[in-house]
């Protein structure tokens, strides 16, 4: 896809996203990027008849939009080449964040509640994202296999279990996923973008597990198909995070495994992304814990150390499995 119908995907996907009737909008960020965003958004807007304001730049201080008004949606353009730069707060309490990086290739990277749960720019902006970058995933990241092999370790999957690596990406957790549940388990990876499995294909992980298109928040499983769910960096980048541990929880047997990881603890990974560490974040302590209770599981490890992230819930019996 070329760049221009990138930004047009991007931009239909942000107008979709915008709150109904008459709004205020604010683009914001470091950089000059956001004016090309709100110049953009604007033009879009006025092209689809709708009673939207679009203002460029930061608030002066002062909330609220036109004429005194609370903005009603504020867009955060992150547009710094070559890696991340600290940001304050503006990132994290924006509606939706927008990924500049490459001003030719606009992604949607985050969407507030409740703005996040409709439309159809998830499957889309997620894309967008994870393709281009497949092929050199494992340059990148490759360094990580051996955390990702003491994380499975650690949860003790028993053999002959049936396991979805849910997110697999390039499938680096595959061969000690396959490992652990040895040659009468059964290991499936899945993941959104057809890009990420094509690369996992290429670099011969597909021999440690079947390969499967799909989206993590409508599973094409049976309930209770899984004796344990991995899902590495997957919950974060969920628009609900709480009806994706409802699907994870409807696939997973009673007394069935979840197995959250990440190769880099939270306080690391929010330092590499220029953020401060948010306390309310779905993978916080507490958040957590009140998440996967919610959700039919129980809690029982909890590990987030600088090297890792790591936590372990029990599927509960009888706990809520509706996605």
């Amino acid at each position: 896809m070329a760049g221009p119908d990138r930004w047009q995907e991007f931009l239909a996907n942000l107008v979709s996203l915008l709150p109904a009737g008459t709004a205020a909008v604010r683009v914001d960020g470091p950089g000059q990027l956001r004016r090309l965003v709100a110049g953009k958004l604007a033009a879009a807007v006025r092209a689809a008849g709708l009673p939207v304001t679009v203002s460029d730049g930061p608030s002066s201080g002062r909330p609220g939009g036109p004429g005194g008004r609370d903005w009603d949606a504020v867009i955060w353009v992150r547009s710094e080449r070559g890696g991340h730069t600290r940001q304050g707060d503006g990132e994290q309490t924006a509606t939706i964040v927008a990924d500049l990086h490459d001003p030719d290739w606009p992604v949607i990277r985050h969407v507030a509640s409740p703005l996040a749960s409709g439309g159809r720019w998830y499957v889309a902006e997620t894309r967008a994202f994870f393709a281009p970058r497949a092929a050199t995933w494992d340059s990148r990241f490759g360094d990580d296999m051996p955390a990702y092999a003491a994380a499975i370790a650690a949860a003790r999957l028993a053999p002959g279990a049936v396991v979805l690596d849910i997110g697999a990406g390039t499938g680096r957790a595959l061969p000690p996923l396959r490992q652990a549940v040895g040659p009468d388990g059964t290991v499936i990876a899945i993941d959104l973008t057809p890009e990420m499995l094509r690369h996992a294909r290429t670099v011969g992980r597909a021999g440690y597990a079947a390969l499967v298109v799909a989206d993590a928040r409508r599973l094409p499983f049976a309930a209770a198909a899984a004796d344990a769910v991995f899902a590495a960096g997957l919950i974060n980048h969920l628009p609900d995070p709480e009806a994706g541990l409802r699907q994870l929880a409807r696939v997973t047997r009673p007394g069935g495994q979840l197995v959250l990881f990440h190769p880099t603890g939270r306080a690391a990974l929010a330092a590499r992304h220029g953020r401060t560490l948010d306390p309310g974040e779905p993978l916080a302590a507490g958040p957590l814990q009140r998440l996967t209770s919610a959700t039919g599981w129980r809690l029982t490890a909890y590990d987030d150390g600088e090297q890792r992230f790591l936590a372990i819930a029990t599927r509960q019996l009888g706990g809520p499995a509706r996605p």
